[in-house]
């Protein structure tokens, strides 16, 4: 017997949502205590119905915490500073490279004109200097650096050999 594919827009629940993501069930309940943006409808009994955007946004904070290397807190402040709508483009993957990719391009944007002169205003409002801005650059390089090591190092024997 075949089970017939839900619509992209039904509600799913937290079995098939974690079968879905490749998580245990606990962890998506974990995550919605740690992350207030994840608001699951919850109907009798306590059963959770996840809406397509929960999805998505629980999508990017796996992308975020597994792919990305972030820390809870790390994700909680992306969640703060780029806003939920980024996390949940991010979780639909219409956000492209890295986050340290985006730190990149951001340096970029700000250090147009090369000059020692404040960049234009960050999100709390403190102009960022040339040299905080070449701080973040190479911290940023440093941080694609580390990615591709471990890159290499998870790949098996099999596959480095053929490199």
């Amino acid at each position: 017997m075949t089970l017939q594919q839900k619509s992209p827009e039904a509600f799913r629940t937290i079995s098939e949502v974690a079968s879905e993501l490749d998580v245990p069930q606990h962890v998506l309940r974990f995550w919605e205590s740690k992350f207030t943006q994840i608001k699951p409808l919850k109907r009798g009994g306590g059963r959770r119905y996840y809406r397509p955007e929960d999805v998505d946004l629980l999508r990017g904070v796996r992308a975020l915490l597994y792919n990305d290397g972030y820390t809870i807190k790390g994700v909680q402040k992306v969640f703060r500073e780029q806003g939920v709508r980024f996390v949940a483009e991010a979780g639909r993957g219409n956000v492209e490279g890295t986050i340290a990719d985006l730190a990149r391009e951001t340096v970029e944007r700000q250090n147009g004109n090369g000059e020692d002169e404040p960049a234009e205003e960050a999100n709390d409002n403190a102009p960022l200097s040339l040299r905080a801005r070449r701080e973040l650059a190479a911290i940023a390089d440093r941080l694609e650096a580390l990615r591709a090591e471990l890159d290499e190092a998870a790949m098996p024997e099999e596959e480095t050999a053929e490199y």
